[in-house]
């Protein structure tokens, strides 16, 4: 299909007034314009046809495309339209060479100008039409991060999602209708953000403050620094176990974790501790135990999902995972494993983690008969102890870990023939 070029204007609140004479001339030379009704409002003497961009946006993505093969088309977008704007989806849709991008400064340079802060090291997030679930993590350690908000993740709401994760280390700027003649900005604490309404077009700028001392969390952390069941403790995934099942895992970058049996969730907390953008779905049947897993998500800041369920009970909702942990299973071992082993994605892993004879059995011949590769590993390990003056060595209970994997696929052609 033969498309004239489109061409595509960034804006700012400032509207026309911030367009050269020449690009305001060619947006009025256009046969067709789109753009949100908030941008067409910009041109009230535009002679051609005006169309609003509607969601879902591939409707207007088949209206751009048919205008375009007989029309001159230019369509309007907030900012710098490659900064999370609709410009990067046309060039992705119809290639670079069918698409002219004129920008504006992005909200994200204005708000950095008026905060007088540099921004070539900072964290961009946009929360704007996306759940604020695993933000924490994200942010953690971060110095300075800005953030593209909407109606529900408002700056009140990002103040209390961080205060909730004791995340009080940030002050917030905001900037609210950058560009406009009413353009209002100002340096908040978190308590402030929750008493102050602000505009609907703001962005949120957090800078880590230097007199606030921000946790550290390593890989293989302390048994003793999770909160666990009293006084029966000792239901954790040991730090030994621990650091070996996220490494058999092979956990990806942006991929997903199913933690079964999570117990504490020691397991998924250093899991995303260690993955950049690892989304995790955990299952826990114990109501003490998933308790004391919230108490841990919010002392190591780290937000994922966690269901109070009976594997392989609540399972269905959860996207098809790159990774399984078996921690427990609650007697249904087989099934959680055939479960788990249906909805894996290609090169994904299952890890068992066994205490007993019985469960090493089950998990081998179960996941052999799936046609998975396994590799057991028996974890017996001693940690010293302090007796009088003298140091002797006490066992822990050793845990087999079963990890299990199937041929990529071109290696198993590779094998039939």
């Amino acid at each position: 299909m033969n498309l004239k070029k489109v061409l595509v204007v960034g804006m700012g609140d400032d509207g026309i007034n911030g367009l050269s004479k020449k690009v305001a001339e060619r947006v009025y030379a256009a046969e067709i314009l789109y753009g949100g009704e908030r941008q067409l409002s910009f041109f009230p003497e535009f002679q051609g046809e005006r169309r609003v961009i509607k969601t879902p946006l591939r409707d207007t993505l088949v209206e751009i495309e048919r205008d375009a093969t007989r029309c001159s088309v230019v369509v309007l977008a907030s900012g710098d339209p490659l900064f999370f704007g609709i410009g990067a989806t046309l060039v992705r849709k119809w290639g670079r060479n069918a698409i002219e991008v004129i920008p504006h400064m992005s909200s994200i340079q204005l708000a950095f100008a008026r905060a007088g802060e540099s921004w070539q090291n900072a964290e961009i997030v946009s929360l704007h039409g996306k759940s604020i679930q695993g933000l924490a993590q994200r942010l953690h350690g971060v110095a300075i991060v800005a953030l593209l908000t909407d109606d529900e993740n408002t700056p009140s709401a990002i103040a209390m999602y961080l205060k909730r994760f004791r995340m009080t280390e940030y002050e917030a700027f905001v900037g609210e209708r950058l560009g406009s003649p009413e353009e209002r900005t100002g340096w908040y604490s978190l308590d402030q953000l929750l008493d102050t309404e602000f505009s609907p077009l703001n962005v949120v700028i957090l800078k880590c403050r230097h007199d606030v001392k921000v946790p550290i969390f390593t890989l293989g952390m302390d048994d003793g620094v999770f909160a666990q069941r009293k006084p029966d403790r000792g239901l954790i995934t040991k730090r030994e176990v621990r650091v070996l099942t996220l490494s058999d895992l092979a956990l990806k970058p942006g991929g997903v974790l199913w933690d079964i049996g999570a117990c504490t969730g020691s397991i998924s907390i250093e899991a995303i501790r260690s993955t950049p953008g690892l989304q995790v779905f955990a299952v826990e049947k114990n109501e003490g135990d998933l308790e004391n897993l919230r108490a841990n998500q919010i002392k190591f800041r780290a937000d994922f999902v966690a269901l109070h369920a009976r594997a392989p009970e609540g399972l269905d909702d959860f996207p098809d995972p790159d990774a399984v942990f078996i921690g427990g299973s609650g007697g249904e071992l087989k099934e959680v494993i055939a479960l788990s082993a249906k909805r894996l994605r290609e090169g994904g892993r299952v890890v068992v983690s066994a205490a007993t004879i019985e469960n090493l059995y089950e998990a081998q011949q179960t996941l052999g008969d799936l046609g998975f590769f396994v590799s057991i590993t028996l974890v017996q390990t001693a940690r010293s102890k302090p007796i009088l003056n003298l140091t002797r060595f006490e066992g822990m209970n050793p845990v087999y870990l079963v990890t299990a994997w199937r041929a990529p696929r071109e290696e198993a052609e590779t094998d039939v023939c």
